[in-house]
Order: structure tokens, then sequence, then C-alpha cells
């Protein structure tokens, strides 16, 4: 998560958290507010409360991730996504200074840290265990408005946001890292993805970047992403959208939990979602586990390049296994 090298992971988190308490001067917050970090992923994420029950939520970007334009294309983005497409997406909040991104810096932490307040949205995180079929198939939904908004919608000059396709999964400067450096891997693990990258590539190219197929995605509808409150389901955290396929909205949302035994269901909730909104033909449906293989590597590379982060020191041991018999199960069916 962070690139100080010269600080542990636990030093690096008590100066972020001296760093968020440093900050809260920046935002005009109610008297008396504290912040609490309830999350460490890409970025550190803090739950702002005062009394009255004021509630917010702040991020600290992970330095060097996001440059600030592209910070401010991200915003520009949900904003008039929220706006214009049907889609409810995080409101923020204005620095004192009037602007959203505000900068910030402390003793024993190298270099300036951007950051965003965003308010507070209602809702739990869904369990993998639970049913998740009626929260997918609005997913699906969601995701096609998501996917029509960014077709048609005219993006600021200068727009910056991340690539999500092969190159930058297994190009020589990924996003994430290598696959071949995850916990686990073996010369056996090895030839077995390998073989599942070059078949990968070679579906990935012949589907095709055409524009009802490629474009700005959030590219991280994972659970953690998304907040149930009274049945409806809201889609939070737009920090990984960029340029992709519009299936890896898909891929993305079963994040980690690739093999569970609802996975099917869901496919098939989130597909029946997405066609109330937007059509997909049946060879895009088909294609759907390629997208889910080549995130599942990327996975892999961000586990390897992320060892401290809790999820990733959970499911080290059996990721890169687990993927393996993926991969298996995916060539024999696609190869």
């Amino acid at each position: 998560m962070s690139t100080d090298t010269e600080l542990s992971y636990e030093q690096t988190l008590d100066r972020l958290t001296a760093l968020a308490v440093d900050s809260l001067k920046l935002w005009p917050l109610p008297e008396g507010s504290r912040s609490r970090l309830i999350n460490v992923s890409e970025n550190a994420t803090f739950l702002v409360e005062a009394p009255g029950g004021f509630k917010s939520i702040l991020r600290i970007h992970r330095q060097g991730y996001h440059t600030r334009n592209a910070i401010a294309c991200e915003i520009a983005w949900l904003k008039d996504l929220g706006l214009n497409g049907g889609v409810i997406t995080p409101g923020t909040i204005n620095g004192q200074d009037g602007e959203i991104i505000q900068e910030n810096a402390i003793e024993g932490l190298p270099g300036k840290r951007y950051m965003v307040m965003f308010e507070f949205v209602e809702g739990r995180e869904p369990d993998e265990n639970e049913n998740l079929i009626p929260s997918f198939e609005e997913l699906g939904e969601i995701a096609a408005r998501t996917h029509i908004h960014s077709i048609g919608w005219n993006k600021p000059d200068r727009f910056e946001r991340l690539i999500w396709n092969a190159d930058t999964v297994f190009g020589s400067n990924p996003t994430w890292g290598d696959w071949r450096n995850a916990p686990s891997m073996n010369p056996e693990y090895q030839q077995v993805m390998q073989r599942m990258e070059e078949v990968i590539v070679k579906r990935l190219h012949a589907f095709g970047e055409g524009p009802d197929r490629y474009g700005l995605i959030h590219a991280d509808m994972r659970l953690a992403n998304l907040l149930v409150d009274k049945g409806t389901t809201r889609l939070i955290d737009f920090d990984d959208c960029g340029f992709g396929w519009f299936l890896y909205d898909f891929a993305a949302g079963i994040s980690f939990m690739e093999d569970h035994p609802q996975v099917p269901a869901l496919k098939k909730a989130w597909v029946k979602g997405y066609r109330k909104i937007r059509p997909l033909s049946s060879d895009e449906e088909h294609e759907i586990e390629t997208f889910v293989m080549l995130r599942r590597m990327a996975l892999c590379a961000w586990i390897g390049s992320h060892s401290e982060v809790d999820i990733a020191k959970e499911l080290s041991p059996v990721f890169v296994p687990v993927t393996v018999r993926l991969a298996e199960n995916y060539l024999q069916q696609y190869a």
C-alpha cells in the first residue's frame, strides 16, 4: 500500500492516522469531529464522526497511484454520472478553500498526500455467503447505466485515468505488478497460468475494443464497494475507474470469490439486470469468463505487491492454487 519503503506498514498506518487527524481542519466540519481508520487497500479510508450524528468518509490517496488531475477526472465522472446517468453516486464535501481535492503532509511521512472527503452513505457491505442474487441483478442494471453514460459522456480536456487491458495486466509495466510474483507460485502453477495468459490475450484480441464493448468503467464493483440499505444496492469508491472492457465490471464484482458456489447464479442475475437497461449479445455473455480470469490474474499480482494488506495476508496461501484450478477449468472450455 505504501511507497514509503523506509517505514514499516504499521509505522505508515500510524503516520496516516496522524495525517487524518491533522487534516480535518481543511474541511468545514462540525466541532468535535474525529477520524477513525476503517479500511486500507490502495488508499487509507477513514470514518469521520462528530457529536450530533454527522458522518463523512475521508480518503487519503496512496502516494504515486494517481495524479491530482486523474483524481479530478474521477470526481468529474462520478458527479456527472450522478446528475445525468441515473446512478446514485457518493457526494463530495468541499474544503475550506472551496476545492474538492486537498493536500497535506505530516512529519515522518514523506511527501504530500492528496485527500478527498465524501458524504457518508448508509448501508452495509454484503457478505459473500448471503444470497447476493438480488444485489447482483441490481448491480447489472447499475453497470449498464454507467456504460451507457460512459459512451455518451463528453469527457473534460486532459482526461486521465487508469487503463485496464491485457497490456496493463500482462505487459512490461503492469499496474499491480507481475502475477508470477504472487505468493505460493511454483513452476507447475506458472506453466498453467502462462498458458491461460496466452489464451486470454488471444481471445481479447478477437473480442476487440469497439466503443460498444470498451470504454470508461468503474473497474472495482466488488462487494467491498457495494452498500446495501433497505433493499437497495449503492455503488461507491470510483478510485480505480478507468478505461477497459465493459464486461470487466462483472469480473471485478466477484473479486476474491470467483470460486464461490453461487457465482454462476450471480452471473445469470447480473446479465439479467444488465439486459433490462442495455443489450448484451450471447457472444458477449459467453466471453464473460475470459474477463473473470483476466481480473483473477490481476488480483494474483495485486496480492503479491500488497502483501501487507489484510485481505492479501488472508488469501496468500490459497489464492494461487485456487487460481490454477479455475485456470484448468477455463482452459478446458476456452483454449
